[in-house]
């Protein structure tokens, strides 16, 4: 007797789909680990990225969807970059630009660029703003 062998339910299992195939907004912030909010504000800044709404208003991302997300993802997060940043990177590359990695941004597109230039004047303010803070704190009566 041939034994059976279980077969996910179509739709189940995120990893039972088709590399090709559509996924909710659930599945994308699952594999993107992201909120789901998140993955709606991304659409608000970035034109680039239309999944399909369905009735209800039910989104449905696509492959290159999906790719560009997490190329979106990886400059946020990884790389440092601002919302701006991206906008800007998208707006002068493109989205087959971003996906393809083929772009350069000036320092001010980068989190970290920016902060790495201002680290120093910050850490002088912010001792400069501890000092006031005693003089002050001795002239309550």
């Amino acid at each position: 007797m041939a034994e059976a062998v279980e077969q996910p339910v179509s739709g189940s299992k995120r990893g039972a789909k088709s590399p090709d195939a559509f996924r909710t907004i659930s599945e994308v912030a699952e594999e993107l680990g992201v909120p789901q909010h998140v993955l709606r504000f991304w659409e608000s800044k970035f034109s680039q990225v239309r999944p399909l709404k369905r009735g209800g208003g039910r989104r449905y991302y696509r492959p290159e969807d999906l790719e560009l997300l997490r190329r979106i993802r990886a400059l946020l997060y990884t790389e440092g970059y601002t919302i701006k940043g991206v906008q800007k990177v998208l707006r002068e590359n493109g989205r087959k630009g971003v996906l393809s990695g083929n772009h350069a941004v000036g320092r001010e597109g980068s989190d970290e660029a920016a902060s790495s230039g201002h680290r120093e004047v910050l850490r002088r303010l912010l001792g400069e703003l501890t000092d006031l803070k005693v003089i002050l704190e001795k002239r309550q009566p």
